[in-house]
């Protein structure tokens, strides 16, 4: 709650820096108003010596005011309010930048699924396409003064334990997979690879780094200390971080709560300058902004400094350009005033902020930028409304079926129960937006065509009350079929609450278990963004089929029943591991450890030692597939050895760091056996014992997705191996390819395998900065 009353206060902050979100989106006026002799107004200029120009004019004050999210701008130049803190995770989202209209134009956006359904269909040309709309759409309603420019989003941060309530908001728990769907959505958000002369939107990293815990057994994010070795973060926590930032090039990067390794992230130079920026390149048309209130933090509950202006001070001087909330512009005077800070601090931080709207655009002619010309008629497009509907089809994913999916054209009755059964706003999860429209899976039925019987039965969370049952199952008992839609919710995951169990809440497993002695066709349809023990579902024959749906978005009813149906076929793979109850109570969330110990049974399908219910990568198909190595442009067959030290030396010719350096392209023939045309998912994983012990289980190498293979076509997957996906890190950070001999193997089932060496000595092929804060 003390975090949502903080919002409330930076959006009614927000709203009073220059009366409304809506009036505090102006343009500086480079033709007429006090700037237009300035060479900020000058486009042939670049952008560090446009904003330079704009900011030398500031005084001391104007400095320390602008250091907030809702900057008041600078009224006397002609510098208008505003406000960096605009929501769009998988749509324009409700936020203190944006302002949604009550009816009419810009009323709503296209709300897309979760990240954690998104990354389920492993498809990243989906979502380059996902993130080219909602840039789309905040441009329009930025062209209308109701949003910013830049945008807090992607949240990347690996979804490593199960039990964190922001899980829903990542692609997944594969570093590997990160790197893909970050790449391609900044490259979607911003319009192109670092792209002139003008971003599209500004995109923002978050949360850097290595945090994955809210408000758990006590111990809360905004004072939590992050033990986390060198290796772990080079390997685990940052790479989709150096993804974003080096190879996609990000304008903006947020810091965490949590501290690492004894420093908040917010005050941290070893996070903020030498990996950030001296070691990925992050230059100074690029900032840096705190997560709200985490400047705050730093001065209390981390206790790191004696009093706030220190810890403004801190923040600023590690790196931290632009405070979410009030807390620097407060203290920030009297760290000017004490000589911890100077004017040139304050500038640089100014400078960074502004350069980057040069780049957006900010200052310069309308009529010569065609991002300025969107307008509504680009909201909510019919393109954008099936993107949306495709997105949540491929990310659905079929757990557990015998045969009773797709339904018999003879299943004419529904018994659709549960508290997702009509679920609408639910579907759409946290940093949502107003949706156009919201297919509940009831109205999904409908429109299918489906005489449905809807009953709630029970909630998420209820455990002592069973009144809805007999309903239920009577309508079970009529129904020809019937649909339980459960899982889990906002009231149990969500930002600040992380859950302290794996297990279905509430009573939901005892009302199934109702329903499936009825002896009808049951089809579980499992929702929420993290997973649940689903054991005794796996297990009990009764229950014919399980669905995973995550939060699905404005078209989740229409999409779920295409499946159920066989209107469109399930493809999606499971992003995390689906572990047993007993998980929760073997590792505690504080333990930033991946590596099994005697106090982890290991993290991740990569390092858990246990069985999972569902381990990452598994979905279930209506058809079935052969497959076999296909020839490539490199070779006819996959090769059986490298040597490294040629790899080394063509990857310095051909790649602008040796991680991103081909190993080689793996082609596999993929032909539909069965018979229905379906979407397959190719996924690659390595194994062996290459590297220092411990050696992880396997780990992800390679993935892309064939769409639509008809039953007796082929098609061929080509699947790319780099360096860096092959590589270990050593315990200092540094990433290495080591000799040896590798497994290659398809699928989660290892459909088919290919065994090659390495020959040669390990050679390093990237270094890792030495933290000499901690």
């Amino acid at each position: 709650m003390a975090h949502g009353l903080r919002r409330l206060s930076a959006f009614l902050t927000a709203l009073a820096v220059g009366t409304s979100c809506v009036s505090g989106y102006g343009f500086p006026d480079c033709v007429n108003g006090p700037l237009s002799n300035n060479t900020v107004c000058d486009t042939s200029k670049d952008p560090i010596t446009r904003a330079t120009a704009l900011i030398d004019l500031w005084t001391d004050e104007e400095l320390t005011n602008n250091t907030v999210n809702a900057s008041p701008g600078v009224p006397r130049l002609g510098l208008p309010a505003y406000n960096w803190w605009s929501e769009g995770l998988h749509g324009v989202a409700q936020s203190p930048g944006v302002t949604f209209a009550p009816s009419g134009n810009f009323s709503y956006a296209t709300s897309f699924p979760q990240p954690i359904l998104m990354g389920a269909a492993f498809d990243d040309p989906l979502i380059q396409a996902v993130a080219s709309v909602v840039s789309t759409e905040g441009r329009a309603f930025n062209n209308v003064g109701r949003a910013g420019l830049d945008y807090w989003t992607p949240n990347i941060n690996p979804f490593k334990d199960p039990r964190w309530g922001r899980g829903q908001e990542t692609p997944g728990e594969d570093p590997f997979h990160l790197q893909g769907y970050v790449y391609n959505l900044i490259l979607g958000l911003q319009g192109g690879l670092d792209p002139t002369p003008y971003f599209k939107v500004v995109a923002d990293c978050k949360h850097f780094a290595a945090y994955d815990m809210d408000n758990w057994e006590g111990n809360v994010r905004y004072g939590f200390n992050a033990v986390v070795t060198q290796q772990d973060l080079s390997e685990y926590y940052l790479p989709s971080f150096q993804t974003c930032v080096r190879d996609a090039k990000v304008a903006s990067v947020m810091c965490s709560y949590n501290a690492v390794n004894g420093i908040p992230s917010c005050a941290n130079s070893f996070l903020l300058q030498d990996i950030l920026r001296d070691y990925w390149g992050f230059d100074d048309t690029r900032w840096v902004t705190s997560d709200c209130d985490a400047v705050q933090n730093i001065y209390t509950p981390h206790n790191y400094t004696d009093n706030p202006a220190q810890a403004a001070a801190d923040a600023l001087l590690a790196g931290t350009d632009i405070d979410c909330g009030t807390f620097s512009s407060t203290y920030l005077p009297d760290a000017l005033l004490q000589g911890l800070v100077n004017a040139t601090d304050l500038k640089r931080a100014a400078i960074r902020q502004y350069a980057s709207l040069v780049r957006l655009g900010y200052f310069d002619p309308p009529e010569s930028q065609p991002y300025r010309q969107l307008g509504w008629s680009d909201v909510n497009t019919p393109e954008a409304q099936q993107l949306a509907h495709t997105a949540a089809v491929e990310g659905m994913v079929l757990l557990k079926n015998d045969g009773t999916l797709p339904l018999s054209k003879h299943v004419r009755k529904l018994a659709l129960i549960g508290p997702w059964a009509n679920a609408t706003t639910l579907m759409q999860g946290n940093y949502a937006g107003i949706a156009p429209y919201l297919i509940s899976p009831l109205l999904g039925a409908q429109q299918a065509g489906f005489d449905v019987e809807y009953v709630f039965g029970t909630n998420v969370t209820t455990t002592n009350d069973t009144s809805g049952f007999a309903a239920a199952v009577a309508a079970a008992k009529r129904a020809d079929a019937v649909i339980f839609a459960g899982g889990l919710d906002e009231t149990v995951e969500r930002e600040e609450v992380d859950r302290l169990n794996v297990t279905w809440p509430g009573n939901q497993l005892d009302l199934v278990a109702e329903l499936a002695s009825v002896g009808k066709p049951l089809i579980v349809a499992q929702f929420g963004g993290g997973q649940l023990d689903d054991s005794a579902l796996k297990s009990k024959r009764s229950v014919n089929a399980i669905i995973w749906g995550g939060y699905p978005g404005q078209s989740g009813g229409t999409a779920l029943f295409d499946i159920l149906t066989g209107k469109a076929a399930p493809a999606g793979r499971l992003p995390i591991t689906q572990y047993p109850a007993e998980y929760a109570n073997q590792v505690p969330m504080t333990d930033m450890t991946l590596r099994p110990s005697a106090t982890n049974p290991g993290r991740t399908y990569k390092w858990y030692t246990g069985t999972p219910v569902f381990e990452f990568g598994f979905g279930l198909h209506y058809t079935t597939f052969s497959f076999a190595w296909a020839s490539n442009a490199h070779a006819n067959t996959p090769a059986a050895s490298y040597s490294i030290d040629a790899l080394m030396a063509s990857g310095n010719k051909s790649a602008a760091f040796l991680d991103l350096a081909p190993l080689d392209t793996f082609a596999v023939r993929v032909t539909n056996t069965g018979k229905m045309t379906s979407d397959y998912v190719a996924l690659l994983f390595a194994s062996g014992t290459f590297g220092p012990a411990p050696h992880p289980n396997k780990q992800l190498v390679a993935y892309t997705r064939v769409h639509g293979l008809a039953p007796k076509q082929s098609a061929v997957a080509e699947l790319t191996v780099t360096l860096g996906a092959i590589a270990r890190a050593d315990e200092s950070g540094a990433k290495w390819v080591y000799p040896g001999t590798y497994t290659l193997a398809l699928d989660t089932t290892g459909q088919i395998k290919h065994t090659f060496t390495l020959e040669g000595e390990a050679r390093k092929i990237a270094d890792w900065p030495k933290d000499t804060t901690s």
